[in-house]
C-alpha cells in the first residue's frame, strides 16, 4: 500500500515539475533524420522505427534541408550527420536553434577531433556519438537527450574538457596553419594573407605555444589531430 501511495505521488509531482523521463505510454519521440548518405539514413530510420517509442517523422538529404524539415514538422529530436552538402551538422544547429533555443539535437557522425566535439557543443548540439556506437547507446541517448540532458561518450567527453582547457586559436591564426600544410614559405604565406613575413612569424610563435610544439611539422598534425585543419 506504501509503495503504492509512493508511485502515485512520483507521477504527480514529474507532472508538477513538467519533468519529461521518457516518452508516455502512447507517446513516442518524434525524430528528423539528417544524412547525406542514403544508406545511412534509411537504415537508421529503420532502425529506429522498430522502436516502441520511437518514430522517425521526416529525413533529409542535406544541411539545407534539415533545417527546412524541421521547421515544417517540429520534431522533439533531430538526429543531425556533421558533415553533409549545403550545410553541415554545426550550421544545421545554429539555424535551427535560432528558430527555437529549445530544440534538441544529436549530431552522429565518424569524426572525433576535439575541434569538431568543441563547435558541435558550443553550437548547441544536445548529444554527439559516433557511427559506430552500439545501438543500444544510440536509443539511450535519444531517450535521455528526450528527457532534458545532454549525452556524451566519456571518450569524446575526455576530449571535449581538454579542448575546453586549452587556448584557442584565432582565426587569423587558423588561416597560417592552413596555408602552412599547403607547403606555402613564410613569405609566400604573407603574401597571401597580406601581411608581412614579420607578422607571419608572430603568429607562427603563437600558434606553436598554443599547440605545445617545436616545429612547423608537429604544428601541422597537431591542428590536424584536433580538427583545427583537414588534410
Amino acid at each position: 500500500m506504501k509503495a503504492r501511495r509512493k508511485s502515485q505521488q512520483g507521477r504527480r509531482s514529474a507532472r508538477q515539475t513538467g519533468i519529461k523521463t521518457g516518452a508516455t505510454r502512447g507517446q513516442k519521440i518524434r525524430l528528423l533524420i539528417a544524412d547525406d548518405h542514403v544508406l545511412v539514413r534509411e537504415g537508421l530510420a529503420a532502425t529506429i522505427g522498430r522502436q516502441r517509442d520511437m518514430l522517425v517523422v521526416n529525413q533529409a538529404a542535406n544541411g539545407r534541408e534539415a533545417v527546412a524539415l524541421w521547421k515544417e514538422c517540429r520534431p522533439d529530436i533531430a538526429l543531425v550527420d556533421l558533415r553533409m552538402p549545403e550545410g553541415d551538422g554545426v550550421t544545421v544547429i545554429k539555424e535551427i536553434r535560432e528558430l527555437d533555443s529549445s530544440a534538441r539535437i544529436i549530431i552522429q557522425t565518424t569524426y572525433d577531433t576535439d575541434e569538431e566535439i568543441y563547435q558541435a557543443i558550443r553550437a548547441g548540439a544536445k548529444g554527439y556519438l559516433l557511427k559506430d556506437a552500439p545501438l543500444e547507446e544510440l536509443f539511450d541517448s535519444i531517450r535521455k537527450v528526450y528527457a532534458g540532458e545532454t549525452c556524451i561518450p566519456p571518450a569524446l567527453g575526455a576530449k571535449l574538457a581538454s579542448r575546453m582547457s586549452g587556448e584557442a586559436l584565432t582565426r587569423r591564426e587558423i588561416d597560417v596553419l592552413k596555408l602552412l600544410a599547403r607547403g606555402r614559405s613564410n613569405k609566400e604565406i604573407g603574401t597571401d594573407l597580406f601581411v608581412s613575413e614579420t607578422t607571419v612569424k608572430t603568429h607562427l610563435r603563437s600558434i606553436f605555444s598554443k599547440l605545445n610544439v617545436m616545429s612547423r611539422t608537429e604544428a601541422i598534425a597537431a591542428a590536424n589531430k584536433r580538427g583545427l585543419i583537414q588534410l
